[in-house]
């Protein structure tokens, strides 16, 4: 068999088989890697600031955050992990106090995220209702005294 092109033996992706049938050639690209869960994430964090030789309280103070909030980051727990609004910020500057590429780092949250189930706020706003309630309580009692004068 001659293909096109004049090489004897393939035709356009195929090989022809001992036996004169043509055989395709399936390349099988490489599996992404499996993106990880938060925790997975969390102890990625952990390994490689322990790599560095870093404590958490250095990597607390040179980041000027908490040593709380820097193990919430390492937890990769929902209930644990600063407020939404903050995430992407405080992984940038702990991936700068580390030496980790900070794009990078923010980039592996992300899709961390993607995969995760939507969990309720870790930190929800406060509820106004009960203090509300209290107050006007509280207002009613003082009326009550005032008049009762």
């Amino acid at each position: 068999m001659v293909a096109p092109d004049g090489a004897p033996g393939t035709m356009g992706g195929a090989d022809a088989a001992p036996d004169g049938a043509a055989v395709t050639e399936v390349l099988v690209s490489d599996a992404a890697e499996p993106v990880p869960s938060a925790a997975e994430f969390g102890r990625w964090l952990r390994q490689e600031r322990e790599l560095r030789g870093l404590s958490l309280d250095e990597v607390a103070r040179l980041t000027r955050l908490t040593a709380t909030v820097v193990e919430g980051l390492e937890s990769g727990e929902p209930t644990r992990m600063p407020p939404h609004g903050y995430i992407y910020g405080y992984l940038r500057t702990y991936a700068g106090a580390v030496g980790l590429d900070a794009d990078d780092v923010v980039l592996r949250w992300q899709e961390v995220e993607a995969t995760e189930p939507a969990s309720p706020q870790a930190r929800p706003g406060t509820n106004w209702r009960p203090v509300l309630i209290g107050l006007g309580i509280a207002l009613a009692m003082a009326v009550g005294v005032l008049l009762a004068r």
